[in-house]
């Protein structure tokens, strides 16, 4: 099997839409890639920032070489404010991990985003920033797979 190491660094974002009138926004994001649920990732909470979190945020994800082939897989960033009763939803930025690897593939296998956080079908307010790279192609022995794939996929 082919698979590829991938790199994400959430950096920040700005201006969102304030979901919390009364108190301090409290903001993390939540990080997957493809369409398995068990690959979520989270960032700290940024405690200050308020609508202008920072996290400056490194995940690593292995992920397999079709993925980058085909538009269907997608990396997929939530941001959700923190709250006792619940996190409260801000909103999302989706994009194809073949469009990230184009247009990085340019770039040397890195590159720098900046994208319009989506609340439902409407763009929402504020724009979230990440940079990410691809690592190199390598073979995996299905078997030596098979063993390590709890550990190994979810760096």
């Amino acid at each position: 099997m082919e698979c590829r190491r991938f790199e994400i660094t959430l950096v920040s974002a700005s201006d969102l839409e304030d979901v919390r009138k009364l108190f301090k926004m409290k903001v993390h994001a939540r990080v997957s890639v493809g369409s398995n649920p068990n690959t979520e990732k989270r960032t700290p909470t940024d405690k200050h920032g308020e609508i202008n979190p920072a996290w400056n945020f490194s995940m690593k994800f292995t992920i397999s070489e079709s993925m980058i082939h085909y538009p269907n897989d997608m990396l997929v960033i939530k941001l959700y404010c923190k709250r006792k009763l619940g996190d409260r939803y801000i909103g999302e930025m989706h994009m194809s991990m073949k469009e990230l690897y184009e247009y990085s593939y340019a770039n040397g296998g890195s590159a720098i985003m900046t994208c319009p956080v989506l609340k439902g079908s409407a763009q929402s307010q504020g724009i979230l920033r990440f940079s990410y790279r691809f690592g190199e192609k390598v073979t995996i022995d299905k078997l030596v797979l098979a063993e390590s794939v709890a550990g190994w996929s979810m760096c």
